[in-house]
């Protein structure tokens, strides 16, 4: 015989109502928390170059929000600088002192970077080196004498393509494989990239800083020493327009710069302007990134694979069509 819960007594009904709330209120406690996730990846397909340069772009994660895993050491925390903000690029910092830092890309090259590390030796100056993986991989040796003489070494990617142009897997490869070859040569896992060309879209900073901890490097004073082979010039150029906090730009795959730097150190120090690397910079900024570098395409270096030599807007360019990593070849620069 079934029973009308309508005409049961009162008290009845109300503990069956009881009942049904405590058990929704159980369920409710055991669903488990939704993280929210990173930037997606597929933000990253065919999203060009951003032309946007240096600027600040802060990093805002929500409540309970975790860095992708990525098997690398860095860390979102490690974006943090003395202001207490977190970017995800830079281009200059607001410092309350009068520190630069001097910035070196492409190499190491097998002889020009020995030398230039005696000239910084010599004048007990750091700097801050962005390598290139496939030389890495081809000068071990090189790398960890630049680290255990006091610089600080950055990732330039792997075979320095237009990465503003590929796709988010091609681009993973790209840094990954250069973080792992820069560990396997000194130890260290690096906090700090710079695109090539400074060709990096928004989103993709937020990625790297999300997905590896990176924060993205790029410039404010640029002499274009790749293109401009003259020692003199590249020398005034910096004198002219290095202030405090700058990040100067330069190459150590060229003779010629290597030749400025002694000038631009003597320069720089007249100027009452101190020298330290990009990290110590960056953890001494105030919250200021006025800059608008990064916006400057340099060439290739000449001791990678032939599809990263060409130039940033060839949109024909292997790498930048099919996201495919080239293998790593080394080809020795030809002597000058």
């Amino acid at each position: 015989m079934k029973r009308d819960l309508t005409s049961a007594p009162v008290a009845f009904r109300t503990s069956q109502v009881l009942v049904c709330a405590v058990s929704f209120s159980v369920l409710c406690a055991q669903e488990p928390t939704v993280q929210p996730t990173p930037v997606p990846a597929s933000s990253l397909q065919g999203s060009g170059v951003s032309g946007l340069g240096g600027e600040s772009q802060p990093i805002a994660p929500k409540v309970g929000q975790t860095p992708e895993p990525s098997g690398l050491a860095g860390t979102a925390t490690a974006l943090q600088g003395g202001g207490g903000v977190m970017k995800a690029s830079y281009s200059r910092c607001k410092v309350d002192g009068r520190q630069v830092a001097l910035t070196f890309d492409d190499g190491p090259h097998a002889t020009l970077t020995p030398r230039l590390l005696d000239i910084l030796k010599e004048r007990n100056v750091k700097a801050t080196f962005f390598l290139v993986g496939t030389n890495v991989e081809a000068h071990p040796d090189i790398v960890k004498r630049i680290v255990t003489e006091g610089h600080e070494v950055a990732s330039h990617s792997l075979t320095h393509p237009n990465l503003g142009k590929m796709a988010e897997g091609s681009v993973t490869e790209q840094l990954e494989r250069t973080h792992r070859a820069i560990k396997a040569a000194c130890g260290v896992d690096v906090v700090s990239f710079r695109p090539p060309y400074g060709s990096f879209t928004v989103t993709q900073r937020a990625w790297a800083a999300s997905r590896f901890g990176y924060r993205t490097i790029l410039w404010d004073v640029d002499p274009l020493d790749w293109k401009v082979r003259d020692s003199a010039k590249v020398e005034a150029e910096i004198l002219r327009g290095t202030t405090p906090g700058s990040i100067v730009l330069m190459h150590d795959i060229h003779k010629t710069t290597v030749d400025a730097v002694p000038s631009v150190i003597k320069g720089l120090a007249e100027k009452g302007l101190e020298f330290v690397t990009v990290s110590a910079l960056v953890a001494m900024d105030k919250g200021g990134d006025s800059g608008v570098g990064g916006v400057t395409p340099s060439p290739a270096p000449k001791s990678v694979t032939k599809q990263a030599t060409k130039p940033a807007g060839d949109n024909k360019s292997k790498s930048g069509s099919s996201g495919k990593i080239p293998k790593a070849v080394e080809v020795k620069p030809k002597a000058k």
